[in-house]
């Protein structure tokens, strides 16, 4: 019996990382001349996101989201990733906190209703 259990767990801890896997989702943002491109994201609901932010200008930005409770510097010249969610479906604001008026939004969408990422 305890070999049973010892065998089953084992097998649980190989199979996890590929469950887990299955339910994470990328995206890339990229800040550029003062906006981001695309200004929105869309992603599916409850999944875990990777948004790979770069930074093409020279000096830093900031993203940050008081929606996701997020706040990432971003030095110029450099890509970095930021994980969000799960998020349920609905609207997540976004804006570079160096430039305030640079600004975008997270649309994150249930299986089956999903637009592609569009670029302004």
């Amino acid at each position: 019996m305890r070999m049973l259990a010892v065998t089953s767990a084992f097998l649980l801890a190989l199979l996890a990382p590929a469950a887990l896997a299955a339910d994470n989702h990328s995206v890339t943002l990229t800040i550029k001349d003062d906006s981001f491109t695309p200004s929105t994201l869309t992603v599916p609901a409850d999944t875990r996101i990777e948004i790979e932010i770069h930074n093409t200008r020279a000096l830093p930005s900031e993203f940050e989201s008081f929606d996701l409770n997020r706040e990432k510097v971003v030095p110029g010249g450099t890509t970095l990733s930021l994980w969000i969610g799960p998020l349920a479906p609905g609207k997540y604001k976004f804006f570079d906190d160096f430039n305030p008026g640079v600004t975008g939004v997270i649309v994150v969408e249930k299986p089956g209703n999903k637009t592609p990422n569009k670029t302004p």
